[in-house]
């Protein structure tokens, strides 16, 4: 008699690596979409649900992510985590590909749906600085953004899941960071949030920020780390 065909009895047959992937993938896509799904909607509405509403809806998708997929992956969502990551060795240099590659085309998914799906405002929600503040300061928040989500996180890693608040701790400073500093940074934190929808509608102008920043702030956190655990 033939064996059921299930989702369960595909997922089986994958590899360790192979199921680190795809929960990178779904992971990232869960994220990006309601990161910037959010924004998008927001803007249809004429900003009428706000900031508040934009920060809740990272964080939900963070903390699905993260107790959808911690125990495959570690639930990273971000290369800017993953970098912090292979400096504190909880992941190779030969893992280090498959998680920036998963999560980059998860949320270049993301963004394809919203834009289809959700539409097309606030350029896919791409992030945006704002520049009536001066560079150093948008650059040191989105740095101090990075950081604390990293730190957040590196916590959660070495109390082992505090005590099963992972999803809602890790989500809450993601939240948290964009409800009081996205009006200075945008409050990226996440270089694949950045990159999918620049790369869609085509509003590359900022990008440099959240691929510089993002990664000097999870790298600062898990240098420090790193150096208190080894």
């Amino acid at each position: 008699m033939s064996k059921e065909f299930t989702f369960e009895s595909v997922v089986d047959k994958l590899s360790t690596n192979q199921k680190r992937f795809v929960a990178e993938l779904i992971g990232s896509f869960i994220v990006v979409v309601l990161a910037t799904g959010s924004v998008v909607i927001n803007a249809k509405l004429n900003g009428i649900l706000g900031l508040p509403f934009v920060a809740f809806a990272p964080l939900v998708g963070v903390a699905i992510g993260v107790y959808l997929f911690g125990k495959i992956s570690m639930a990273h969502f971000n290369p800017a985590v993953s970098v912090g990551f292979l400096i504190t060795k909880h992941i190779t240099r030969k893992l280090i590909a498959l998680y920036l590659s998963a999560e980059i085309i998860g949320a270049l998914l993301a963004s394809l749906f919203v834009s289809i799906v959700i539409g097309k405002e606030a350029n896919l929600g791409a992030n945006a600085p704002n520049y009536s503040y001066p560079l150093p300061l948008i650059f040191g928040i989105e740095v101090l953004a990075s950081a604390l989500l990293m730190a957040v996180i590196l916590t959660v890693v070495y109390t082992k899941g505090l005590k099963g608040f992972s999803g809602i701790v890790i989500g809450g400073i993601v939240g948290l960071d964009i409800l009081f500093l996205a009006f200075i940074s945008g409050a990226s934190m996440n270089p694949a949030r950045s990159l999918a929808p620049a790369l869609l509608s085509g509003v590359w102008t900022d990008l440099w920020l959240y691929w510089t920043a993002t990664f000097v702030g999870t790298s600062v956190i898990a240098l420090i780390y790193r150096k208190r655990f080894e």
